[in-house]
């Protein structure tokens, strides 16, 4: 609202206006309605810090958090020292560990509010005041104290997570939801709600590491085990069980739903929205596991957990009298409670219902009415549950606690607001209590803070007075109070809540802080700090008492498992000691009293903790963090102004606001007054001393001097004085705005005038002229109307004239062509007729021949069936006699190739006649079935004599001739007309072929000029797709580099974690040991296996091709892709022929290895007659396949070459059925000897026995028969098999050449069908295509033949070397053993002879020398040393050394100068692991040293840019490709350290350097700031350094410059100027994005501004291609969002359009960031910011908010070859290298 009319005082009506334009008159009256509160500036609305308002009141406390709750959705704000967290009910995307990244190391006013803000706030001044410290969260159910609770410990578990492997931080996560479930339920207020009051103490080591922890817990909700209001449940731990009872390892506990259970179905609703107990379950296991609570623990609390909830379904019965009751002894659920917990049922059912009662004599047992057995039975309950909470608290902290000393803590306090209730008990009432001891305290340490602030500023300080609640803390805790008088009601026996009310009523009547209730007797008042509260006294005594029966904990102290009998234990409870003494007992037992613990009442107990508690809280220094509730609905984003202002009174936020506006609440330092303010100034008055302009100025414009106060470094101002005068500066721009205003206002009308003017004139000039030019258009119209008249009449008489002619020549063409037609039709019917006569008469011929010579055929098969049956009986008679058999064995090789010969020919014979017998039969058929036909209808007319049926017979005939006739005349005439419709497609051809031809020669001649045009479309089309395919390529390169070095860096970190702890293992023991420095880097540093030189060779020429052609030309080699389809199919083919030789293998028959050599010999003439055979049927084809492909009108040609084919195919068929049957043949006549010959064999034996003789040379001719039957027929049957083997062989190959010539003819026939229908110029680019992919196949087959001569050629070189070194090694070995045992000279290789002067680039050394060497030239060596020698002189060095060593071929002197080398330079790192130049230094030496490996290989890929010299110079004896691969990670990892330095030096200037300074002077403006601008930690040392964009300039300038000098690869330099601008965005956008002061216009500007110098730095030292500056993208788009327009649907989407590297995420943050400056500057609404959010999300939109800080990009170290010739290399005897010699 606005003033509209000025007010004076006495006035009854206040003049406003709304924000809707809309006028109110406020009525004011002295008494009835004050003025209304003031609103605080619009430059003031929103502000993170509630002290920094210049009006502090309610209502804009309330407004402002209300404004920046809805609007930006921001749910932190600071109030003093108090951060203030209202509940979003919503899941945000602000807790990740970027989030925590970028508030670690943060001062605590730099960033937006946040719960790591506080949390590192604590962190850093423990660590700085070394003094302990404490994080207080309270807040109401439901306001999300836990939750704040849990993200705190979270961050410390970040940022100071442990260095060993005991994982403290995740075991104090862990704790999270084990604590939940066990103390956490769903209340009305919240889903979630703890039930109770824990402090968490994390620990830490002297070096700031969690070591330890510790928790402390506060009144445990115990009554809600056995009770729950409507809508509410019991702990979460209950219904986890019973949502898991169908789990097989829970059946045991016997459990159902949580509905069938008393204690966990009252509140009637047993399940939470998006909550899954059973998962959950398992999230409380695995955390049990990971605190180290073994399974058979977890087992037993389980059983425990499961024991109470069968406890409170034991059904209590009641006896008849009343008075009494029992339980039923078959109770279910009282059995499962025995068995889980290992008691008696027995004993427990009946202490269930009977208690003990103990005097001074005697002691009696009572009966327990139902209600009081129901009360002890729920008394139990809450007891169980309550020691087994208490056991597994004590567990976590057991497996939190650490041995370790503790240097100091922080602690968490998670506890209970201030609660208020319809019906208030006695948890209400301790909550309260408690609350009432922290506000006290939270009082205190705000007075405190605000007299240290006054102090440190000399400012004259005046009591301010606060509310103090020591009389309400008296009144509960003092001696006869509250508590005092309920423990004193406590121990009367009879003690009620009644009396005890009574006598509150009497001791504290007069208290201002104790009231009595009108309408009630049985409750009381207490005034408290945030409002009146009534409790209900009854329940106060019983819940105080916690009163449990002895007998029953007894029974449970007698458990058979040993963990419930733990729980019950006491822990004051000792074994009685072993004595000597005589026991002596008295006559009368006396009376045990009770235990120490249950003497202490709740009260008591809560009392001494919470004293505790604040004597811990008094010790730390406190932060606070204030939970609220905004609405009582649980909706997400939902404000409800009440509800909130209840809870800012009860917490204590609006009287930390009371107390700041009480004093000076506006404070300034003089620098940002002076920024802020100067325009108030004149120019008189500016001097150098702005401390004294601004005490003048102030005393200009503000008369009354008590409303501000000058301290040593800031200002301090009463509230509202900071409004005034921003209304000030606000006019002074409005006044300023007028005067320019009016000034642009004339000089815009004035040029608008002169523009008017001359716009006149130019209009009249260009009047006229287009009058003229009209008027000269009439004319020249007017005469070629004339012209055009005259030839139209000329051409219409033309065209009627050529129509009348045309028309007489088309008559005469028709009437020519109908008489040609008429006589061509009937020279074509005689022609018909002729033909038709011809056809009948040879079809009767050929009937009559084909029946005699049936008739002959059938004669001569009677005859020779006669003379076959004769020879018959003739060969049956000679069969029987031994001669006989004697000549049939001796001739039986002749007629078996006799008798396959004369098979062969009657199977041709007999498929001939079979043919013949078919014809035949299909023709008789025919004719059997017309003379029936005819015989019928013969039948059906005989009425006449043998005249008519003669007449009907040869009727008949003519009939069937005429029919055939007409057959024959049909077919004829398909045939002419087929011939005629090839005639007329013929001709069609012809003319097409003449059209052809004429197309041809114009394309011949514009050949040329289509070649020239489709080359650059190739050219055009080749950019593009070389683009995107160097994209996908690029960017598959670097995943794979950057998933290695990732497995490189892990390597590295573990690697240094092995190191530290061996040197912590080292520190440990004591006694002299040994350096093990002689281990060998393949075993240490390294976990490369041994792998073969060729595979490696091979990887590291491939490797070397990519980085040679680069990127995008191996992108475009289209040629590598078609070489590995062809080589994948070479492969596929290779592999079926393969399965199917090893088929073959598999099915090759046994009998093979029993064939003699004659069936060897005649075995392979057959295959050679076969394969002859089959190479010239293969021949054949190849003839026709060439043919065919030689000519162009292919159709005809393909047609034969396939029918060619079919007649080979079926003529091996034939062949193969041939000999098929001819073995079958064989094998029956060769079965039925053998069986003629065994009863021939018998008949003997039997008639004969008299004549032995004849019985065995029968036998043995019988016996010599059979073996040669046998063996013949094992040849015949292998022979048979290797023959159908061969056959299926040749038939599968032919098949498969078939499917390929189908293939291709399918192939080719398409190309045709594409080419015919393309148009000419198509047609002709894509023949050129073709021929291009053809040139290139063979282009291809060239360079695969290259490449294997080329890898033959290596293999051998390879061979050679190794049998030259073994002959090297020979003479070495005859050598040394001529030599005698003194130091031998330096070694020289004898066969190449050389004068003394010449230096080959090779250096020599002792072998004792090699401890030195490496100590001189690495471990000892700084980069200053050898800064004026040749750069990178050390590599060269070693190099030299490695070529001696190969050149004399000493492989353990390379192995140990490699491996020493490499582990040297890993010292030296590890020693100046934050030294920027020495890593540079050792990170261009380590690329160097392997680049000479490289160059120096012998590999040709790494020879083509060698000297002659240098080639001269390759090594000759040794591979070290995997030397170069661990040089190459090496290079790697130094490569990550010297990113990790440089961004740790350059970290702490970005936010300075980019956001911060003011690059253009006088553009940023400086808003008023709140009590976090003026926290300690930041006032220590003057305030952190602020560093400037010229400064970080610098710095990039000196790594530039310092990697220059030792000479990194270029390509190296721009990767790491890369990684650092990578750096510098996501630092920037990181804290950009968290911060509101820095989200303005002129932020915008500076940004812009610093990243165009960033730009200018890179193009200046020639890194802009380095892709540098396209990291810098997303910071630049949020400088140009925050300067664009920001109101309509169009900015909107030009907003989309434009931050492409942004989020709509980000940018929906950076919009709700923004801050105007100034009044005219202009806030983004909230309708345009949720048009943003509801555009649809971009696929690649991250899921979080801030960038990754420790995203590195793959690094590439390219191969770049030296020039410098080593023979040319000097030494600078500054290095102490006299020892090397030269050679």
């Amino acid at each position: 609202m606005k003033i509209v009319r000025d007010y004076k005082e006495g006035e009854p009506v206040l003049h406003l206006k709304l924000e809707d334009e809309t006028p109110l008159e406020y009525p004011v009256g002295p008494k009835g309605n004050p003025l209304p509160f003031l609103r605080n500036p619009d430059i003031l609305v929103g502000e993170n810090d509630l002290t920094a308002l210049s009006y502090l009141h309610e209502p804009a406390v309330l407004h402002n958090l209300k404004v920046r709750f809805l609007e930006p959705n921001h749910i932190y704000t600071y109030c003093g020292i108090v951060l203030v967290a209202i509940n979003p009910y919503e899941q945000l995307h602000i807790y990740g560990e970027e989030v925590i990244r970028a508030y670690s190391g943060q001062n605590m006013g730099d960033m937006d509010p946040h719960i790591f803000a506080v949390a590192e706030e604590a962190y850093k001044q423990m660590a700085r005041d070394e003094r302990n410290q404490s994080i207080i969260v309270s807040g109401e159910s439901g306001a999300g104290k836990t939750v704040s609770a849990k993200y705190a410990m979270r961050f410390f578990a970040t940022v100071g997570g442990s260095t060993s492997d005991t994982n403290v931080e995740e075991k104090v996560l862990a704790s999270n939801p084990i604590m939940e479930a066990i103390g956490n339920a769903k209340t009305t207020r919240n889903d979630n709600s703890s039930r109770f009051g824990k402090y968490i103490q994390i620990g830490f080591s002297r070096h700031y590491h969690i070591i330890g922890a510790n928790m402390r817990t506060y009144l445990l909700e115990k009554s809600r085990v056995v009770f729950q209001a409507e809508e509410e449940r019991n702990y979460h731990i209950f219904y986890q069980l019973c949502a898991s009872a169908s789990s097989p390892e829970f059946k045991d506990l016997g459990l159902t739903s949580a509905e069938d259970f008393t204690f966990t179905s009252m509140g009637e609703n047993i399940f939470i929205e998006g909550v899954n107990d059973a998962q959950d379950l398992e999230k409380t296991r695995e955390a049990f596991t990971l605190l180290g609570i073994k399974d058979a623990s977890q087992s037993s609390l389980f059983k425990v957990v499961a024991s109470i909830l069968h406890l409170g379904n034991i059904d209590i019965l009641v006896d008849r009298s009343g008075d009494s009751c029992h339980v039923s002894k078959d109770d279910l659920h009282l059995q499962h409670f025995c068995r889980l917990l290992g008691v008696e049922l027995k004993q427990m059912e009946h202490w269930l219902c009977h208690r003990k009662l103990v005097t001074a004599s005697e002691t009696y047992v009572k009966n327990m009415s139902s209600k009081q057995a129901e009360n002890a039975r729920d008394a139990l309950a809450k007891l169980i549950y309550a020691r087994m909470f208490d056991w597994i608290v004590q567990h976590i902290n057991k497996a939190l606690h650490t041995t370790a000393k503790q240097h100091s803590f922080i602690g968490v306090l998670d506890i209970y607001g201030f609660e208020t209730f319809e019906v208030n008990s006695f948890e209400q009432f301790c909550i309260n209590y408690a609350n009432e001891k922290l506000q006290q305290q939270f009082n205190s340490h705000v007075f405190k803070l605000e007299q240290e602030e006054y102090m440190k500023e000399l400012i004259p300080w005046t009591l301010i007075d606060f509310y103090d609640n020591q009389p309400c803390i008296d009144l509960i805790e003092a001696r006869l109070g509250v508590l005092d008088l309920l423990d004193e009601e406590c121990k009367v026996p009879k003690g009620t809540d009644q009396n005890w009310a009574q006598k509150l009523y009497k001791q504290h009547s007069s208290s201002v802080h104790f009231q009595k209730p009108r309408m009630s007797n049985i409750s009381f008042i207490i005034i408290h700090f945030a409002d009146k509260v009534e409790y209900q006294c009854e329940g106060f005594l019983e819940k105080n008492r916690d009163t449990v029966y002895e007998e029953q904990i007894n029974i449970l102290k007698a458990s058979e498992f040993q963990l419930v009998a733990d729980l019950f234990h006491d822990k004051d409870d000792v074994a009685p000691q072993k004595s000597s003494r005589v026991n002596v007992r008295p006559a009368k037992p006396t009376p045990r009293g009770p235990n120490k613990e249950h003497r202490k009442t709740v009260g008591h107990q809560f009392r001494s903790s919470l004293h505790l508690l604040m004597e811990t809280l008094n010790a730390t220094t406190p932060h606070y963090v204030r939970c609220i509730k905004p609405n009582d609905f649980k909706e997400a984003f939902s404000f409800d102004s009440k509800r909130a202002v209840q809870q800012l009174r009860a917490c204590g936020v609006l009287e930390t606001i009371r107390i700041s506006a009480a004093g000076y609440p506006s404070r300034w330092t003089y620098p940002d007054f002076f920024s802020r303010y100067r325009v108030l100034l004149k120019k008189s008055d500016m001097t150098a001393d702005r401390k004294l302009v601004c005490k003048n100025l102030l005393e200009t414009l503000i008369k009354e001097s008590d409303m501000f106060q000058f301290g040593k470094t800031k200002i301090f101002f009463r509230a509202g004085q900071v409004a005034y005068l921003e209304k000030l500066r606000a006019d002074r721009f409005r006044s300023a705005c007028i005067k320019i205003q009016k000034t642009v206002r004339g000089w815009l009308q004035r040029v608008r005038y002169r523009k008017v003017r001359k716009m006149a004139v130019t209009l009249q000039r260009y009047g006229r002229g287009y009058l003229a030019r009209r008027h000269a258009d009439f004319l020249r119209l007017s005469r070629a109307t004339l012209i055009c008249q005259k030839q139209f009449r000329m051409v219409r008489d033309r065209r009627a004239f050529l129509r009348e002619r045309r028309a007489v020549v088309t008559i005469q063409a028709f009437t020519r062509g109908m008489f040609t037609r008429r006589i061509y039709q009937e020279f074509l019917l005689h022609h018909k007729a002729q033909v038709i006569q011809k056809t009948v008469r040879g079809w009767l011929q050929r009937r009559r021949f084909l029946r005699a010579r049936g008739a002959a055929v059938t004669v001569q098969c009677a005859f020779r069936q006669l003379l076959a049956r004769r020879r018959l009986q003739q060969l049956k008679v000679e069969a029987r006699s031994a001669e006989r058999l004697k000549k049939l064995n001796t001739g039986m090789e002749n007629k078996i190739v006799q008798l396959q010969r004369k098979m062969d020919d009657q199977s041709k014979e007999l498929r001939t006649q079979n043919d013949q017998l078919l014809q035949v039969n299909t023709g008789l058929g025919s004719e059997v079935n017309k003379l029936q036909k005819q015989l019928e209808q013969v039948k059906s007319r005989q009425v006449g004599g043998a005249r008519g049926g003669a007449q009907i017979s040869s009727l008949q005939e003519e009939l069937d001739k005429l029919r055939e006739e007409l057959q024959e005349a049909s077919a004829q005439r398909k045939r002419m007309e087929e011939d005629h419709g090839n005639e007329k497609m013929g001709e069609y051809r012809g003319k097409r072929v003449e059209q052809l031809e004429a197309e041809n020669a114009l394309l011949k001649r514009d050949k040329e000029e289509m070649n020239q045009k489709m080359l650059q479309q190739a050219r055009i089309s080749g950019e593009g797709s070389s683009s995107e395919a160097q994209a996908a390529l690029q960017k598959e390169l670097d995943d794979e580099r950057q998933r290695y070095q990732n497995h490189l860096k892990e390597f590295t970190r573990l690697e240094q974690r092995y190191d530290n702890l061996k040197e912590e293992l080292s520190l440990s023991k004591p006694g002299h040991r040994r350096n093990p420095s002689n281990l060998s880097s393949l075993e240490s540093d390294s976990n490369y296996t041994s792998i073969s030189t060729s595979e490696v060779g091979d990887t590291e020429d491939s490797i070397q091709l990519v980085e040679e052609m680069g990127v995008e030309k191996a992108a475009m080699d289209i040629g590598l892709f078609m070489k590995l389809q062809k080589r994948v199919r070479e492969l596929e083919q290779e592999r079926k022929r393969l399965q199917v030789n090893l088929d073959k293998m598999e099915d090759s028959p046994s009998e093979q290895e029993m064939a003699d050599q004659a069936y060897n010999n005649l075995k392979r003439e057959e295959l050679e007659s076969e394969n002859k055979k089959l190479k010239n049927n293969l021949n054949e084809l190849r003839k026709s396949i060439a043919d065919r492909a030689s000519q162009n009108d292919s159709s005809n040609e393909l047609q034969d070459g396939y029918n060619l084919l079919l007649s080979q195919l079926r003529s091996a068929n034939e062949e193969l059925d041939g000999r098929k049957e001819e073995v079958l043949i064989l094998r029956t006549q060769i079965v039925s000897a053998a069986q003629q010959q065994e009863n021939k064999d018998k008949v003997p034996e039997v008639n004969n026995s008299n004549e032995p003789v004849d019985k065995e040379e029968a036998a043995k001719a019988y016996h010599g028969l059979c073996e040669y039957e046998m063996m013949t027929l094992r040849l015949l049957e292998a022979q048979l098999q290797t023959q159908s083997r061969q056959h299926k062989d040749e038939l599968e190959a032919l098949h498969t050449q078939i499917e390929l010539l189908r293939d291709d003819i399918e192939k080719k026939q398409e190309l045709l069908n594409y080419t015919a229908a393309l148009s000419p110029e198509a047609r002709v680019e894509y023949s050129v295509q073709q021929e291009i992919t053809r040139l290139t196949n063979d282009n291809l087959d060239l360079k695969e033949l290259v490449e294997k001569l080329e890898k033959n050629e290596r293999k051998l070189k390879k061979q050679l070397r190794i049998y030259m070194k073994k002959v090297q090694e020979l003479e070495v070995a005859q050598a040394a053993a001529q030599t005698s045992r003194s130091r031998p000279e330096l070694s020289r290789q004898v066969t190449v002879q050389r004068k003394e002067k010449d230096f080959e680039g090779m250096l020599e050394y002792y072998k004792e020398d090699e401890a030195l060497l490496f100590k001189t030239l690495i471990t000892d060596i700084r980069p200053t040393t050898v800064g004026a020698t040749v750069p990178c002189l050390p590599a060269y060095i070693l190099f030299m050394c490695i070529r001696h060593a190969d050149y004399v071929n000493a492989d353990q002197k390379v192995e140990s100068l490699l491996t020493s080398t490499i582990n040297s330079i890993k010292k030296v790192l590890k020693k100046n692991n934050e030294d920027f130049e020495m890593t540079s230094f050792w990170l261009a030496n380590t690329s160097r040293l392997l680049h000479c490996l490289k160059q120096y290989s012998g590999d040709e890929v790494f020879m083509t840019q060698n000297t002659g010299k240098q080639n001269e110079h390759c090594l000759k004896n040794f591979d070290l490709a995997e030397y170069r691969q661990v040089l190459s990670d090496l290079s790697i990892q130094i490569y990550q350290q010297l990113i990790k330095v440089a961004e740790g030096i350059i970290q702490p200037m970005i936010v300075s350097a980019m956001l911060e300074s003011e690059s253009i002077p006088s553009l940023a403006g400086v808003k008023p700031m709140g009590y976090r601008n003026r926290s300690s930690s930041m006032d220590i040392n003057g305030g952190p350094t602020s560093y400037t964009l010229q400064a970080l300039i610098r710095q990039l300038g000196q790594f530039y410059a310092t990697m220059q000098d030792h000479g990194l690869d270029p390509e190296i330099v721009g990767q790491v100027v890369r990684q650092l601008f990578h750096c510098i965005n996501v630092f920037t956008l990181n804290n950009l994005l968290l911060r509101k002061d820095v989200c303005s216009w002129s932020t915008g500007m500076q940004l812009r501004y610093n990243t165009s110098q960033m730009e200018e730095w890179l193009r200046g030292n020639n890194l802009f291609q380095s892709k540098a500056a396209a990291t810098l993208k997303p910071v630049i788009q949020a400088a140009q969002l925050l300067q664009v327009k920001k109101k309509t649907t169009q900015d909107a989407e030009a907003i989309c359009s434009l931050c492409t590297a942004l989020s709509t995420q980000q940018i929906v943050k950076i919009l709700n960031l923004y801050t105007p400056l100034n009044e005219f500057e202009e806030r983004v609404t909230v309708s345009f910011i949720r048009s943003i959010q509801n555009r649809p999300p971009q696929s690649t939109d991250p899921p979080q908010l801030l960038m990754d800080t420790k995203h590195m990009f793959p690094v590439l170290f390219p191969y770049t070859p030296s020039a410098l010739s080593l023979e040319t290399l000097h030494i600078p005897a500054s290095l102490g290298l006299d020892f090397l010699v030269r050679v």
